[in-house]
C-alpha cells in the first residue's frame, strides 16, 4: 500500500465504509453473539481477504466477544501455491487450520466436458467445511459473498430455475448444525475490488471456475453490469427489491393464502435451505 498522505486517507475512509456496512449487515440480521466461535472460509480471492480483514478489526472494537478461526480448504489443483495463505496468516497473527482434501479429482473426474463445475466444487466444499466446522467447535460459518454475488444469484435462479430465490446474509444449515453467515452480503464489489487493490493481497485464482468464461454467472454479471451502465443506480434499485417484497401480490400458494386472502407463516420447507456457490 503506497504510503502517501491522500491515498492513506483514501484507504482509511473507504475502509470506515466497508466496516459500517458490514456493522450493518451483523446489526440487522443479529449475525454474531457473546460466545461464538465462527469459523472464516478463506479462499485465497479478494472477497475472502477482506471479509477475514475487517472481521478482525470488529473483533478488536466490538461490544460481542467472539472467536475467530480462519480456514482454507486446499482442493490440490494443480499449481496451488501452497505455502501463500499459511504465510499470510502467520503474518496476520490470526488462529488459522488448512483442511487438505482432494476435491478437485473428483469435480474433474464428474463434470462432463464443456459443463459447469461450480455445482458439484461447491457440494462438496461445503461439506468438508462443515466437518472442519463440528471438528474445531464452530457453531458459526462466515462465507465472502457479498452485494453483486447476492444479486446476481437472483436472476441466475429467475432466469435458469424459474424461482425467486437468492442467497441469505444468514440460514440455518438443514441438520441445525450450523448458521452460515455472509457479513458482506451489503457490501458492493467495486468496493472490495478498491480494498484488495490497496491491501495488495496475495490473490489465489481458482482454476476450476476461472477457466469457465461462458458460464451463466459470467452472462448474468455483464448484464447487470451494461444495465448500470445504462442506468446509473438500477443495482441499487434491484438490491432493495430483495428487501421489499409482498407475498400477497405473487403467486406462492406457501407464502400467502389467496382462497382466504390472509398471509401464512413462512414453515421448514421455505426455511433454513442449503444455497449453492458457498
Amino acid at each position: 500500500m503506497s504510503e502517501t498522505k491522500e491515498n492513506i486517507v483514501d484507504f482509511e475512509k473507504l475502509n470506515r465504509k466497508i466496516k459500517k456496512t458490514v456493522w450493518n449487515a451483523i446489526n440487522d440480521f443479529g449475525m454474531i453473539e457473546d460466545g461464538d466461535k465462527i469459523m472464516v472460509c478463506l479462499s485465497g480471492g479478494k472477497d475472502s481477504y477482506t471479509m477475514l480483514d475487517i472481521l478482525c478489526q470488529i473483533q478488536k472494537s466490538s461490544v460481542f466477544n467472539f472467536d475467530l478461526i480462519a480456514v482454507n480448504l486446499d482442493q490440490k489443483q494443480p499449481g496451488f501455491p501452497e505455502e501463500v495463505l499459511p504465510n499470510y496468516l502467520t503474518d496476520l497473527g490470526v488462529n488459522f487450520e488448512i483442511v487438505e482434501k482432494d476435491t478437485y479429482s473428483i469435480v474433474k473426474e464428474k463434470t462432463p466436458e464443456g459443463k459447469t463445475t461450480c455445482s458439484l466444487c461447491s457440494r462438496l466444499r461445503r461439506g468438508t467445511l462443515y466437518e472442519a466446522a463440528e471438528r474445531l467447535g464452530c457453531n458459526k460459518i462466515c462465507l465472502g459473498h457479498h452485494r453483486d454475488d447476492i444479486l446476481e444469484t437472483f436472476f441466475l435462479n429467475l432466469f435458469f430455475a424459474g424461482k425467486i430465490e437468492t442467497m441469505p446474509a444468514k440460514y440455518r444449515t438443514n441438520d441445525d448444525r450450523f448458521v452460515v453467515l455472509r457479513p458482506l452480503a451489503l457490501v458492493k464489489e467495486k468496493d472490495i475490488i478498491q480494498y484488495a487493490e490497496i491491501r495488495d493481497y496475495p490473490i489465489i485464482p481458482c482454476n476450476l471456475c476461472g477457466s469457465q468464461p461462458n458460464m451463466q454467472r459470467q452472462l448474468v454479471k455483464k448484464m447487470i453490469s451494461t444495465w448500470e451502465e445504462k442506468y446509473p443506480g438500477r443495482s441499487e434499485i434491484m438490491f432493495a427489491a430483495l428487501k421489499n417484497i409482498s407475498p400477497s401480490h405473487m403467486f406462492d400458494e406457501d407464502l400467502f393464502d389467496f382462497k382466504n386472502l390472509e398471509s401464512k407463516v413462512l414453515g421448514d420447507i421455505k426455511a433454513g435451505k442449503e444455497f449453492e456457490m458457498m
